[in-house]
């Protein structure tokens, strides 16, 4: 093969991979941005509930944002129904840990009861 070839092949290849990063980098910001929305709104809608400070609505913020990236990569994964609902359980506990570490104790029970309800709803 010529080498004149070869660089266009090369070109090719890397304009197409160039692409492809630069679409996904695209489309995980785009997700972030709406993930980062819909946080916001829950920790409003959290701080009327349980009457959270300024701190804890944004500590509450940044807790759902990260963990609802974490169980949405669980969720996307090819993992099994069952390993993913266990992974998803974990993940749950270690949200509540998190959680506990600055909400009250009432304010933690009332957001697992107000959860629950919701759950149940839904």
């Amino acid at each position: 093969m010529k080498l004149q070839y070869k660089i266009a092949l090369l070109g090719i290849a890397s304009a197409a991979v160039a692409g492809f990063v630069y679409s996904q980098i695209h489309i995980h910001e785009k997700n972030r941005r709406e993930i980062k929305e819909i946080a916001e709104e829950l920790a409003l809608a959290w701080k009327e509930k349980l009457k959270l400070s300024y701190e804890q609505t944004r500590l509450l913020e940044d807790t759902l944002i990260e963990y609802t990236i974490k169980k949405n990569e669980i969720i996307n994964s090819t993992l099994g129904t069952e390993q993913q609902i266990v992974k998803l359980k974990t993940i749950q506990k270690s949200e509540h840990k998190a959680l506990q570490k600055f909400l009250n104790e009432e304010q933690f029970e009332n957001y697992l009861i107000l959860s629950r309800e919701i759950t149940r709803k839904a």
